[in-house]
């Protein structure tokens, strides 16, 4: 059975295909990030990806049924608890989480918040679920004035600590976020994430900047890509890909600002000689559109990346395949500014495929990390199983 020299991974964040079995136990009845998109656009534009198979897995509109398709099409169920960003990698790449993280809806204990500002040396305002640009525009002024530090969380395990960048130099605000980081280690808080949220601008005229950082849990187990960079295979990892995994089994990081630096930052990337994976978030489906209950920006911003992908496809090589799926659901019409629990989509494209086929529904994300370390040969995850022999050359 001949192997790719070369894996594209595309993670459409948030890009959910319909509520999964267990979408009740999340609250998530109903939801359905695509088709709810769709139907708001009145039918979404996706010409790429609809050759490629996306309108087989289920019907989208707008999107046509094509046999045959390009590529090999289905949709993967969820097997970890939870329905947040790092479960969703985590598990693409072969663990499995049965402890969910920590969401904090009505702000962050009391005893947290005052060794924050112990440590850090800054008073602490905020510290409620909100919209990080509603909360910048609520608390900027106060912030401007005080020096005081914006901490806020949403509905995901995050604690964000949002300044800007001449009132806390980015320096120092890493700092914090570095504190904040050790300080949420502990059992009892098990929070997934600290962000960094630095903004520029004037009253009324804010504008959060690039500088953003995670700072991730690590992977509580050997990942797929850890195996990668110890067998000495590549990994490159663009956009938030090296935050969501804090940096383990990554050889090379490339950041990128939205949707389009993403794609552009992978197209430039396919120019690189490499043996291995190359990984990539794009973002702004979730945090521009799905978190902010926009389903319009949402189907424009899916529209806009379908445009992009025939530059991917045409530079993939025989010894090339090209994933593409999603980490979970973010429903713009569903209630609350949530992830939703849904099925993802799965694509899979090499440049030998005859005839697109339909696969069977894989009942855990991490059949994806499976399939890459038995193309590259190295040790399997415990979970998960390779469809390499379904999809080969």
């Amino acid at each position: 059975m001949e192997k790719f020299k070369r894996i594209f991974l595309i993670v459409l964040d948030s890009v959910g295909f319909g509520e999964a079995p267990d979408a009740e136990q999340y609250g998530d009845k109903g939801a359905d990030t695509i088709g709810h998109i769709a139907e708001h656009m009145d039918g979404l534009q996706m010409p790429n990806m609809e050759e490629l198979g996306f309108g087989n897995i289920r019907p989208v509109k707008g999107i046509s049924e094509v046999k045959p398709a390009l590529a090999h099409y289905t949709k993967m169920q969820e097997a970890s608890v939870g329905k947040d960003t790092m479960t969703g990698h985590w598990e693409i790449m072969g663990l499995h989480i049965d402890k969910p993280f920590q969401t904090f809806p009505n702000g962050f204990p009391d005893e947290l918040i005052k060794k924050l500002e112990e440590k850090s040396g800054r008073k602490v305002i905020g510290n409620k679920a909100a919209s990080g640009t509603v909360i910048i525009e609520e608390l900027g002024e106060e912030h401007l004035k005080t020096g005081a530090i914006i901490v806020y969380t949403s509905a995901d395990s995050v604690l964000q600590i949002a300044a800007h960048e001449e009132v806390v130099p980015l320096e120092e605000l890493y700092k914090i976020c570095e504190i904040a980081r050790e300080l949420t280690l502990d059992e009892k808080y098990m929070v997934g994430r600290v962000i960094a949220r630095p903004f520029i601008g004037t009253l009324g005229n804010f504008e959060r900047t690039a500088n953003r950082h995670d700072y991730a849990l690590k992977p509580f187990g050997h990942t797929v890509m850890n195996e990668l960079k110890d067998q000495e295979y590549d990994v490159i990892a663009l956009g938030k890909i090296s935050d969501i995994y804090d940096g383990e089994g990554i050889t090379e990081a490339i950041r990128t600002s939205s949707n389009d630096d993403g794609m552009t930052k992978l197209v430039e990337s396919m120019d690189k000689d490499f043996t291995g994976l190359n990984f990539i978030n794009l973002v702004d489906f979730d945090a521009k559109y799905g978190h902010r209950r926009n389903p319009k920006g949402y189907g424009e911003a899916l529209e806009a990346y379908d445009k992009r992908l025939p530059e991917v496809l045409e530079k993939l090589t025989d010894d090339d395949l090209l994933i593409i799926t999603a980490d979970h659901g973010n429903d713009p019409i569903h209630h609350g500014t949530d992830h939703t629990r849904e099925y993802v989509p799965l694509i899979i494209y090499h440049r030998h495929i005859k005839e697109g086929k339909e696969l069977p529904t894989r009942k855990t994300f991490a059949d994806i990390g499976a399939t890459v370390a038995d193309n590259f040969e190295i040790n399997l995850p415990k979970h998960g199983t390779s469809f390499l022999k379904d999809i080969n050359k």
